[in-house]
């Protein structure tokens, strides 16, 4: 198998990380975008959501992450016990991720489907492929809740479709390539078709904001339904 060598090096993010709760067991936080969630092994990529917290709050891990360019939601563990929990929860699916995003064009249907297996190639990397034979399997919800045209700053107007997005899966870039499989690439996705029209360059960041993050609270037992909206 070839190996894989991440090349990327992450700009400078001057945006600060929010916090939104905080007690002795876990943070729920909102992550910039263009920030790392955890370090990369390239010295040059070392600040990121872990880099940063773990000074405040000294033994706290990352229980899930969010791609570089995504900003919103996370649940931040405060020690092992709790961090094995919400694991164990993340993997049994039984926590409730949801998301909101700006697509290219006008998304036809009101909601959908879309279920399409994603593989991992060394040869593309970082992309990832939508392959029915080598892929595992992956499955996104979707709702339109707008449709409306955008002027941007060299004048040039842009159909967007504003969605909330419901991962059933995990999988790496799972929204970023089933929105591109759908035919409207979010905005701002520089890897999967968000940054082909005219335009769309000016964005700036993928529009793309972990909105609603629901969970039951290992220590309290209570259900937790965090939601925080994007700023696009």
């Amino acid at each position: 198998m070839s190996e894989i060598i991440d090349t990327f090096i992450a700009p400078p993010c001057h945006d600060r990380i929010e916090t939104l709760y905080q007690d002795d067991h876990l943070l729920l936080i909102n992550k910039p975008a263009g920030l790392l969630s955890l370090s990369g092994k390239n010295p040059q990529n070392l600040d990121s959501v872990h880099h940063r917290l773990v000074k405040i709050f000294p033994g706290c891990t990352l229980v899930h992450r969010l791609d570089f360019g995504t900003s919103g939601l996370m649940v931040i563990a405060r020690n092992r016990a709790v961090n094995a929990a919400l694991c164990h929860q993340f993997s049994q699916r039984s926590v409730t991720k949801r998301y909101a995003a700006l697509l290219c064009g006008h998304v036809n249907a009101d909601e959908g489907v879309i279920d399409a297996a994603i593989a991992r190639d060394p040869a593309l990397f970082p992309l990832m492929s939508i392959c029915a034979v080598s892929g595992k399997p992956a499955r996104s919800r979707y709702r339109v809740v707008e449709r409306f045209m955008r002027q941007l700053a060299d004048g040039t107007e842009l159909a967007l479709t504003r969605v909330e997005l419901t991962p059933e899966t995990g999988r790496t870039h799972q929204l970023r390539i089933h929105c591109q499989q759908l035919g409207h690439p979010i905005l701002g996705c520089d890897l999967y078709g968000g940054l082909l029209l005219p335009g769309t360059r000016l964005t700036g960041r993928l529009m793309l904001h972990a909105s609603e993050l629901h969970f039951t609270h290992p220590v309290s037992g209570e259900r937790t339904e965090a939601r925080n909206p994007p700023a696009f």
